[in-house]
């Protein structure tokens, strides 16, 4: 039985036709839906830049307080696009119970927070920003279908169905 579902968003082009798939399936089954957005950390050139300009104490602050900001800007900016996406007062916008915005690796937060909800079903896209070349699924989903320990639901990217 499916009580919970979490899922995963890149928040790119094809994200509102994920959330739509994931809405449908907690409505269907009754189900809490919480959202997870990863936000990947700093890149070793971005962090070498950054403590060449900045004094060691206003990077650690910069490093505490900032990402809290931009990661606080993040959760507003999903919940936001959620109800541009299906209006204001949308009785599909009350089966969210949560959005979490966390730094890391995504596929190993994707997966932390499915053991951490006690999740029963993960909803993922197949591929993140529109990936290019003949790769079917990304990185990310391919990781989480291997490792989950739930059943994933994963919607394939329309741009990945070829015309014949």
């Amino acid at each position: 039985m499916i009580r919970s579902m979490l899922y995963a968003t890149d928040l790119g082009a094809y994200a509102p036709y994920t959330l739509q798939h994931a809405l449908i399936l907690a409505r269907t089954f009754d189900a809490e839906l919480h959202v997870v957005h990863v936000v990947e950390p700093m890149g070793v050139f971005a962090e070498s830049v950054l403590q060449s300009y900045l004094a060691a104490d206003v990077l650690k602050a910069l490093h505490s307080e900032g990402i809290n900001t931009v990661i606080d800007g993040i959760e507003a900016r999903v919940m936001a696009s959620f109800r541009e996406e299906l209006g204001e007062g949308h009785e599909d916008l009350s089966l969210i119970c949560s959005v979490r915005v966390v730094q890391g690796d995504p596929s190993n937060v994707i997966l932390d927070q499915a053991r951490l909800l006690g999740v029963d079903l993960l909803v993922v896209g197949s591929r993140s920003h529109g990936g290019e070349g003949d790769t079917p699924i990304g990185r990310t989903a391919a990781r989480v279908l291997q490792l989950s320990d739930v059943p994933v639901y994963m919607v394939p990217m329309l741009q990945s169905r070829t015309q014949t």
